[in-house]
């Protein structure tokens, strides 16, 4: 991804998470309508910088769909299942590669870093990095899970609520919001400091700082990012 298209996904990324909190901590449609917006500039930003055809044609059906559903009154629904769809969709990529014949998405990275291939890493390594891609799809797993039931007991406006139940317990839509929108990155940020500092000690010396490990990361170069998924 070009820096311009990676500088506007971050910062629509960051929109959005701000505009969908005001949505529910005000319950005023009009930021769950910037927010859809920024949803759509996040998603659309790379094919739009690339000029992609795909990109410019789905740009104002998107933003078409965002607009009646704001004058629907259903603008904040969306939003809720967001977060479910966004954390579930990579704990799958994570899930799926267990099974890929090119290697574990962890196992490929630390090939990468080693200049090797999943084929001839060391046996720790091996199995420590595909470990670790199974414990990064199961967290991911139970967060999406999490997330998914916090917005079907959500009030006013869940996901229950929305198709006329009601839940045995509830909480407010800012409190999803907060876990949802906010907390999500703290728990995953959490991981992965505390699942680096266990592996520092498990392979000593490989690692000399954490700033060092993502200029490692950073200077796999954006070839190897942008194959990385396919």
């Amino acid at each position: 991804m070009p820096a311009m298209g990676l500088a506007l996904t971050v910062a629509m990324a960051v929109a959005y998470a701000a505009f969908a909190h005001l949505a529910s901590a005000t319950h005023d449609d009009r930021y769950a309508y910037a927010a859809l917006l920024a949803l759509v500039a996040m998603m659309l930003a790379a094919g739009l910088v690339a000029r992609r055809a795909w990109a410019w044609v789905a740009l104002p059906l998107a933003l078409g769909a965002c607009h009646l559903l704001y004058a629907s009154g259903h603008a904040g629904l969306p939003l809720l299942l967001v977060p479910v769809a966004f954390v579930a969709a990579i704990a799958w990529l994570f899930a799926r590669s267990l099974w890929s014949p090119h290697g574990a998405l962890i196992t490929r990275i630390v090939a990468a870093l080693d200049g090797s291939t999943p084929a001839t890493l060391a046996p720790d390594l091996l199995a420590y990095s595909r470990g670790l891609t199974a414990a990064w799809a199961l967290v991911l797993g139970v967060l999406g899970l999490a997330n998914l039931v916090l917005a079907m007991v959500a009030e006013p406006g869940g996901l229950l609520s929305s198709l006329g139940l009601r839940a045995p317990l509830t909480i407010t839509r800012e409190q999803w919001s907060l876990f949802a929108n906010i907390l999500n990155y703290g728990l995953v940020g959490g991981f992965f400091l505390v699942e680096f500092a266990y592996r520092k000690r498990r392979f000593p010396g490989r690692y000399s700082s954490f700033a060092a490990f993502l200029r490692q990361m950073a200077g796999l170069g954006p070839a190897f990012w942008r194959d990385f998924l396919r």
